[in-house]
Formats: C-alpha cells, structure tokens, sequence
C-alpha cells in the first residue's frame, strides 16, 4: 500500500502475539495481541500464523533475515497492510477496519520520512496541526519533545542541515509529540555508521524508559536487538521461531535456526549414541561428548559459544578437568581483535570452531595442534532441523 509522508506521521499500532502467549497477560491486559495473524500475496503465505502478545511498555524487537515476515507484521500492526486472516487487537480494540491514522501509532523509518521544505519545529509540530492541538499547547509539547531527543537547539534548521543521527532524532520526535500509545519502527539506524548507531541506540533505550510507551522495533541486527529490547521474537519463512529475552534465546535456543542467527556459534552434527536420565553422549570422530540433557532425535546438533571454549596447548592436556568435554584440534587463524582474539580451530569431522579469549598467550599458534575443552553444561543440544 503506497502511503504518503503525512500518513507516515499519524500512525499508530500495536501487535499481537504468536505461539507462546504468556499465561499472565490476558486480552485485557495485552498492548498488541497477534492471533493467527497471517498475510499472502497471491496465493504465496508471507507471514503464516503469527501469535503474540506484546504487553503495554514493553520494549518488543522483530529479529530475523530478510523476507522472514518481520517488516509486513509491523505493516500489519501499523495499518499500511491488509490482514489476509486472524486478528490484531490493540489495548482489546480489534483494529482490522480502524484506518491508519486512526489507531494512536507513531511510527519511524530507516529514510526518516521528514518535510525538506519544513524547518526541524515544523517538522515535529505537524502531527499536532493535524489533532487540531491550540497553539499554545503545540508550542510546550514541540519544546519538550526537542528537549527530549536534545535537539532544541536545532529547531529552525531544515533537515538538509543536518546530519543522519540529527534527522533520525527528529523523525523520532515527530513520531512521539503526540504521545502515541505505540511506537513502530521500522529499521531505523540502517542507515547509519556503526558508532552513530551505537549512540542513539542507547538514546532509543533511553527515550522508551521516559515516555513509557508500547516500542515495537524491527532489525536484521542481532546485536541491536539485544541492546534495546525487553524481549526478541525470532522470524523466520514467515514465522515466529521463539520468543523471549535476548539472554534466553541467545543461552537457551529452541531450535537450530534461532541458536545460529543469534550471536557466533559452532554447531557439530552427530547421533546419540547413548541417552539416560542425566545426559545424552555423541561420538564426533571416536570422540566421545557428553551433554546435561535428553534428546531422543536420531539426529542432533551440538551449539556452541566461542566465549565458552577453552584452548590449550597440548603439553597442557593433563591439567584438563576430566569432567570437561576434550577434542584434539588443529589451529588454523589467529586474529587479535582489540579486547580478544578469535581463533579458528579444525575439529577431527573437519568441522572450523571459534573461539574467543582475552589472552592467546597459552594457546598454540596457527598451524600447530592443541586441546579444545568446555564444561559438559556449557553447550546446547538440539534437534537437527535442517
């Protein structure tokens, strides 16, 4: 649906949730709440039964690769595109028929969307012309919001005068003028370099603990994701995959696909060739693994973080606890990366594993083989979904 700059500033939505509602949020109580909300283009499902609950002032991020369904389940939220089926409730209100402009959403772009021709105070002042606020009340809530983005001394600049951040800050003071009830983003420092990015990533944060408002955010940037949310739904084909804090999906992952999108990783593939009450052991090259949990599948996939692996030189292989999981290994690259080093290591099935450390002084160099070693709890063991 093709939407006009005005359009942009009015809108306002909120969501709905998908696969794991949350037992203590009820209808009532839920800021946005997706059910089976879905979305096809001739005949092709784009975003395939989404359930959701995001609850009022929570800081919620789509996360996923591009075409996963992220950004149409926010156009969804926000109005600009139709639902296929299902339905999108926001604060109990169905808001399937409620037009755009009509559902109290503010909503920012990664191309801010501003009014070349409009100085910085006309810009933010525009959704307050359109709500036919008094004068006087326009002028106090421009201030204030200027003063909350800190660009108040910027207010009768126009936007080819500013830089990047400074524009991004305005549309984010357009967007919030108001004090809309939810807040949709749609991958609004894209475009912007990494320290820029940076900094007003942690004013976003800043801003939703002020206004207390519904944030609903979508990036394909893992890191960003786990700065600012409160919680993460993981997209992928159209789907949500889980759903939870940035330190349960990047600790805990449900599935292969989430434990490998989130956050560096290594992932052995083998077969159980023992289970019991207390762990499941794989054989990866007549190297026996042991895991703290049970898994059935004939077929399983062993995640692991490079920050939870240690690298010995072989001389030092008799000082490894007997408890810990061992693998001889290969060193192929060394790289020092300011506050640690990453270092590729070959396992026996050929398989490169990273590895972070804060001193390689007692690791072996690129070339020469050693000992990579980890706590038998330090893993994920999942099912191989591929």
């Amino acid at each position: 649906m093709s939407r006009t700059n005005e359009e942009s500033t009015t809108l306002s939505s909120e969501r709905i949730p998908q696969g794991q509602r949350p037992p203590h949020v009820g209808e009532s109580s839920a800021g946005i709440d997706l059910r089976d909300l879905t979305k096809s283009y001739n005949g092709k499902v784009v975003v395939d039964e989404i359930d959701l609950v995001i609850q009022p002032g929570e800081f919620m991020t789509f996360l996923g690769p591009s075409g996963s369904g992220k950004t149409t389940t926010l156009s969804m939220i926000a109005g600009f595109t139709d639902i296929t089926a299902g339905e999108l409730r926001i604060h109990g209100r169905s808001v399937e028929k409620v037009p755009a402009n009509k559902r109290d959403i503010g909503m920012v772009f990664q191309n801010y969307a501003l009014f070349p021709h409009m100085s910085v105070r006309a810009n933010v002042e525009f959704p307050l012309k359109l709500r036919k606020f008094a004068r006087s009340k326009r002028d106090e809530m421009v201030r204030k919001t200027l003063e909350m983005v800190r660009m108040t001394e910027y207010a009768d600049r126009f936007p080819s005068e500013l830089s990047g951040g400074q524009q991004q800050r305005i549309a984010l003071a357009r967007a919030l003028v108001y004090s809309p009830s939810v807040l949709l983003m749609d991958e609004p420092l894209g475009a912007l370099d990494k320290k820029l990015r940076d900094w007003l990533q942690a004013e976003i944060k800043r801003i939703h603990t002020e206004v207390g408002s519904t944030f609903v955010y979508v990036t394909h940037d893992q890191e960003e994701a786990l700065a600012l949310s409160d919680r993460i739904a993981v997209f992928n084909n159209g789907r949500i995959e889980q759903v939870g804090t940035g330190v349960e999906l990047y600790e805990r992952p449900r599935t292969l696909f989430v434990g490998t999108f989130l956050g560096e990783s290594t992932v052995i593939y083998a077969t159980p060739t023992e289970v019991t009450d207390e762990v499941t052991v794989i054989d990866v090259s007549g190297h026996r693994l042991r895991t703290n949990v049970r898994r059935h599948e004939s077929k399983l996939a062993l995640l692991l973080r490079p920050e939870k692996l240690s690298l010995s030189k072989l001389e030092a292989a008799a000082a490894v606890s007997a408890d810990r999981n061992v693998l001889p290994v290969t060193v192929r690259t060394s790289t020092y990366l300011g506050s640690s080093w990453r270092i590729e290591v070959e396992l026996p099935d050929k398989t490169v594993a990273l590895v972070r450390t804060e001193n390689a002084a007692d690791t072996p160099a690129p070339g020469e083989p050693g000992i990579l070693h980890w706590e038998i709890n330090a893993a994920v063991l999942l099912a191989d979904d591929r």
